[in-house]
């Protein structure tokens, strides 16, 4: 258990601004999450070459001395690998690089098969730059680079709520807007609903295509969301094949739940990812032995259906009544939510304990252009609707500071997180 809590937690709140309200929901909302039956796929979209693309960074292991590379290419590279370096000014990077050998998974995609690759790059140095490209005998990546974590010390990350819809066309503009806005930020959580339709290749390409090459070289932390899920009529949802094929993600959850429920300890903080669609008592079980054996400075979670929903009509309380206990015992300090395509935050409401305002901030967000209508809730401080968003959050050791922005960069809404010294 962590040796201070919320109770001791100055919070400064900077500014907000509001806009103007959408009323009812994008019918978008009324598609089913699958476009077809389950372990039916449509074909890919664009077709995949020999050469290398969806290029994207991940964590399994230590973030200090490891990293995760994930590809695609057709079915003609079953045998591929990834080139690394510590990056230096010479262009002679090929004469020192270590070469990985990919593990390669076939995916049946509509009729063609496609081909991911991925590589755990090991053995790095911390707080170290290094170059790296991806390929075969068919073909090379560019060099891409990326800077291995620290053991402490200030960093920033970046939070997307769900893009969901018009990825290309208009998700496209926040990815960038955020990048540019902080282009130190370490690494990017994603808080689900990355697709509308998770077994649809092409929106898969369109949000590839939106981030360009920024995942490449930005680390990506992402949560599943309802629509990674594909529903088939009285049946159980599946995780879309895409998922796992494509993000290289620890496996140290709880079992069955493999890169879907997981935690990444990133310096003086701890990150850690609850899949909100299955085994809810079990990560509840989970999460409070992991928060347990731990004490970080800052103990940061993300999933993709919210705590205290923020749009209309919407209530998770069994989920609620499993997990809040857990996260405020071990206080937990920042909670990172999509699903209810607005953005509130705040805190536990006075109402619901005796201590109002305990607990961990909770924050919900959308980064696509599907939006709904906000509810009115107590335990919203802050609250907004139509508006595309970004988050940039800096942890240090006392001060965790946080500000949501406009896709056009206006200040949104921050506040910090300062924790009392000695605590």
């Amino acid at each position: 258990m962590k040796g201070w809590r919320h109770a001791g937690t100055e919070i400064l709140v900077l500014g907000i601004a509001f806009a103007a309200a959408l009323d009812g929901v994008s019918a978008e909302d009324a598609l089913p999450a699958s476009t077809g039956e389950v372990g039916t796929i449509a074909a890919a979209d664009p077709p995949p070459t020999p050469f290398p693309d969806r290029v994207i960074l991940t964590w399994r292991g230590d973030p200090a001395t490891t990293q995760a590379v994930t590809w695609r290419t057709d079915a003609s590279v079953r045998e591929a690998f990834a080139q690394l370096a510590r990056a230096v000014a010479s262009p002679d990077l090929e004469e020192d690089a270590r070469l990985f050998t990919a593990q390669t998974t076939p995916l049946e995609v509509g009729t063609d098969t496609v081909c991911y690759h991925a590589v755990d790059f090991d053995g790095l140095l911390p707080e170290t730059l290094y170059a790296y490209r991806v390929g075969s005998t068919a073909g090379w990546s560019e060099w891409f680079q990326f800077r291995t974590a620290s053991r402490e010390g200030p960093f920033s990350f970046l939070f997307l709520g769900d893009a969901q819809t018009d990825i290309h066309s208009l998700w496209s503009r926040v990815v960038r807007a955020a990048y540019a806005a902080a282009p130190q930020a370490r690494f990017i959580i994603h808080a689900g609903d990355l697709v509308s339709h998770g077994d649809d290749d092409a929106q898969w390409e369109g949000w590839f295509r939106a981030g360009g090459w920024i995942p490449a070289v930005v680390s990506n932390i992402p949560a599943v969301g309802n629509h990674e899920y594909l529903r088939k009529a009285g049946g159980p949802r599946e995780l879309s094949p895409f998922w796992r094929a494509q993000f290289t993600l620890p496996e140290n959850g709880v079992p069955g739940l493999e890169e879907l429920n997981y935690f990444i300890e990133y310096q003086e903080a701890l990150i850690v990812v609850l899949d909100s669609y299955r085994e809810e008592a079990a990560q509840a079980a989970w999460l409070d032995s992991i928060l347990g054996t731990r004490s970080p400075r800052w103990t940061i979670a993300c999933f993709h259906e919210p705590i205290y929903s923020a749009a209309k009509d919407r209530d998770n309380a069994e989920m609620r009544a499993l997990w809040q206990p857990v996260l405020e015992k071990h206080g937990v300090d920042l909670v990172l939510q999509g699903h209810d395509h607005v953005y509130a935050r705040g805190k536990r409401p006075a109402e619901e304990g005796t201590a109002g305002g305990g607990g961990p901030v909770y924050v919900v967000s959308v980064s696509g252009p599907k939006m709904y209508a906000a509810a009115e809730g107590r335990w919203m401080e802050r609250v907004g609707e139509n508006t595309q968003l970004y988050q940039i959050v800096t942890v240090g050791s006392d001060t965790l500071r946080y500000e949501a922005r406009t896709v056009t960069g206006e200040r949104f809404d921050a506040f910090e997180l300062i924790r009392p010294r000695g605590e």
